[in-house]
């Protein structure tokens, strides 16, 4: 078994790399300064000298859901780089993996969305992901497509980061209660996507943590969990003018993969617990 995991400096390639290196597996592990997986030339010539691993997995996404509003770099990212990398791993008989999310849908549910549901973006960000899921399913039989939300982890910035920020610069926060999902930690996502990987049950799956939150449910959690003395109130998206649409409830059902793996994904909450004694771990807390 050889992997390669792309991506691996952002929150997900971080708890993949931790993850094989427990197992003592064997990984090449790669971020944009070794392989700008969006340059044709350097994916030709990286793969011309590495043609014989037997798992790709992609942690790259172009994440930021407003800026992505603005330019090409988010088709660029989701869309076509995940395309040639899966053709890459067609060609060597390789299994590839890949990320996706709840913004492919527009939110206008109110029961958790299945694999089956039909995906209708909202904004760039979530038609460039859902552009990408398609081609990279249609290019090689042998990819799963992994939807996922909220994510957060130690190894890049993300919601629960940004409250613990704010929470030291101000005594007063307001916290959206209008957009519902669940808040998942990227190291259950590695872990799951791991134990799916391994079934070689090949397709498109939803993994995010069990539960089910608002921004301002998530924000609460986080700070009663550090003891922030502070007052927190509720606000609408509307009162935020952000570029990008967002769904208004994007939670994600994971009973496809818990059925296929015989386990239940731990809850949200119990993700905070653990992110956030990492953190204190880490000195960061």
């Amino acid at each position: 078994m050889k992997i390669l995991l792309t991506g691996s400096n952002g929150q997900l390639g971080h708890d993949f790399q931790k993850l094989f290196s427990n197992s003592n597996m064997k990984y090449i592990s790669t971020d944009y300064q070794e392989l700008n997986i969006i340059d044709n030339n350097e994916l030709e010539n990286f793969f011309k000298n590495n043609n014989d691993f037997t798992h790709i997995i992609n942690c790259v996404g172009y994440n930021d859901v407003d800026e992505a509003q603005n330019g090409d770099k988010t088709f660029l990212l989701n869309e076509k780089a995940p395309q040639k990398i899966a053709e890459f791993a067609k060609k060597m008989n390789a299994i590839f993996v890949t990320y996706s999310t709840d913004f492919v849908f527009d939110g206008r549910k109110n029961i958790p969305y299945i694999e089956e549901d039909i995906p209708n973006p909202l904004s760039k960000y979530g038609i460039s992901k859902q552009k990408g899921e398609k081609i990279v399913l249609d290019t090689w039989r042998k990819s799963f497509v992994i939807r996922t939300s909220w994510l957060f982890g130690i190894g890049g910035n993300n919601f629960n980061k940004q409250v613990l920020n704010w929470s030291k610069m101000r005594d007063k926060l307001n916290i959206v209660d209008d957009q519902v999902s669940a808040p998942t930690y990227s190291v259950d996502l590695a872990e799951f996507s791991w134990k799916l990987i391994q079934t070689e049950k090949f397709g498109l799956y939803h993994i995010t943590n069990d539960g089910i939150a608002s921004k301002y449910d998530q924000a609460k959690y986080v700070l009663e969990k550090i003891g922030w003395k502070g007052t927190l109130g509720r606000a609408k998206t509307v009162d935020f003018n952000l570029p990008a649409k967002r769904p208004a409830y994007s939670k994600l059902d994971s009973s496809k993969v818990e059925k296929l793996l015989g386990e239940k994904i731990p809850t949200w909450q119990s993700g905070i617990d653990r992110f956030l004694e990492e953190m204190k771990e880490n000195g960061e807390l």
